[in-house]
């Protein structure tokens, strides 16, 4: 019989993964309000923004305003592509960087324009200097278990990555479902090979909502050991690079299912909701989560 956590942790991936592929540009008091708002739903672990290149992620182009603006509560990410998103995400105080690249060889040739060996000959010094610095890097390894283009990505080929960015001494790495393709079988098969040979290290779980399997790959995922989840207010989100993925799988429904099976978050449900609720009105999308449609109806 398995054991559940008796805690989780929650990182709040909604004003970066959440908004980035928004087509309304969302103004800067508007991500400062809800970053706030978050944070009061008790939220200590979030992405705030991103330092890539306005020309492709328009909606990041307030990373500077954004990071000096905001009252920093716990660890807060910004993710960085390149060795230039670093330098800008350093020079603006950032204390906690996110670097990212995929298993599969297209999805990143067609989001950076290099290939996975490529891509990680050019974050490895970036890497490097980080740690030297006493910089919190956390590792966001995409397509996880499924590409847009190659179809289902071997457990072996995604176990190898992760090891590698291991070897440099990452903190943490967040293992991502991209385009929310992954069953409760698969979540728990990497999850626990990921456990067992990385047992240092901290191990987050991303997932993404595309065929309504988040919970239940997140609940198979407890069943493996990880206790640590990245989730989106309002099931926010998308990828650019990944043609047909939906939002991430919605922090308020997260929460309260981890809570109602006795796995504590520290995060009010109807705080999350109200956060939400502040971007709502100007998203090209509509929230369906569950528990903020029960929110909406009070």
């Amino acid at each position: 019989m398995f054991s559940l956590p008796n805690n989780a942790t929650i990182i709040e991936v909604g004003p970066r993964d959440g908004l980035q592929n928004e087509k309304n540009l969302i103004e800067t008091n508007v991500k400062l309000n809800f970053i706030k708002c978050l944070q009061e739903a008790g939220i200590i672990e979030m992405e705030l923004t991103s330092f890539v290149s306005p020309k492709w992620v328009p909606q990041m182009a307030d990373a500077e305003k954004i990071v000096k603006n905001i009252t920093k509560v716990g660890r807060q990410f910004v993710l960085a592509p390149n060795a230039t998103g670093v330098e800008r995400a350093m020079e603006n105080g950032a204390d906690a960087i996110a670097v990212f690249v995929g298993v599969s060889h297209t999805f990143n040739k067609k989001n950076i324009n290099k290939n996975t060996d490529e891509a990680m000959d050019s974050l490895a010094p970036v890497v490097a200097k980080l740690k030297e610095q006493g910089k919190f890097v956390r590792a966001c390894i995409s397509t996880a278990f499924y590409c847009p283009y190659e179809g289902k990505i071997e457990v072996e080929d995604t176990i190898s990555l992760c090891k590698v960015f291991a070897s440099w001494g990452v903190d943490e790495l967040s293992v991502a479902d991209t385009i929310g393709m992954a069953n409760p079988v698969e979540s728990y098969t990497l999850f626990k090979r990921l456990k067992e040979e990385l047992p240092n290290l901290l191990l987050t779980a991303h997932f993404h909502d595309t065929r309504k399997m988040a919970l239940a790959n997140i609940y198979a995922a407890l069943q493996a050991g990880v206790d640590r989840f990245d989730t989106s207010a309002g099931g926010l989100g998308g990828c650019p690079f990944a043609k047909g993925a939906t939002g991430n799988v919605a922090t308020e429904d997260v929460v309260h299912m981890l809570e109602s099976i006795g796995v504590h978050t520290g995060i009010d449900v109807e705080k999350v909701c109200e956060a939400a609720k502040i971007v709502e009105p100007l998203i090209s999308g509509t929230i369906d989560s569950g528990q903020f449609r029960l929110f909406k109806q009070k």
